[in-house]
């Protein structure tokens, strides 16, 4: 592993240990160069996944970007870090396992709302707002009252 700080390929591993969900083994490093420390983490790749977007431009897939998107729509959100990678980690192995290389960006973004829409509602109607294309008041509107309409509904299964 290269020093982030100075480029010199030997760094040696200090403690090692798995991630709270066990997605990946968090390494403590320092660089006999330089000696700074730092922490890379290894996670598994089940494959390599290629987004493609709507207008059909591909793209390698990056967990960051999940957790990126979802760190600005529960932004000042009483949601953890930790809480959000762990999302993301569930996401990624969701697409991972359907066995697909290529996955449409609008499965992506429809895999980050269910995972808003569990942790936090302001945070899962910002990221609509964007992810849907809002463009006017009355957009935010026809979405919070068929959010309205679904939460009803579950709700009235939950009583049957």
């Amino acid at each position: 592993m290269r020093c982030p700080f100075c480029g010199n390929e030997e760094t040696q591993v200090k403690d090692s240990r798995p991630t709270e969900d066990n997605s990946a083994i968090r390494r403590r490093r320092a660089c006999p160069s330089c000696g700074a420390r730092f922490t890379t983490f290894e996670r598994v790749q089940l494959r390599e996944i290629t987004v493609v977007k709507a207008d059909g431009r591909k793209q390698v897939f990056n967990r960051d970007k999940i957790i990126k998107s979802m760190q600005i729509a529960l932004q000042k959100r009483p949601v953890e870090l930790e809480t959000i990678e762990k999302s993301a980690n569930s996401i990624v192995r969701q697409l991972e396992t359907t066995g697909d290389h290529e996955i449409e960006s609008k499965k992506v973004g429809e895999l980050v709302m269910k995972a808003l829409a569990q942790l936090d509602t302001v945070g899962f109607v910002r990221y609509a707002s964007v992810y849907k294309d809002f463009r006017r008041p009355e957009d935010f509107n026809e979405f919070l009252h068929e959010l309205s309409d679904l939460q009803v509904r579950l709700t009235d299964s939950d009583i049957d």
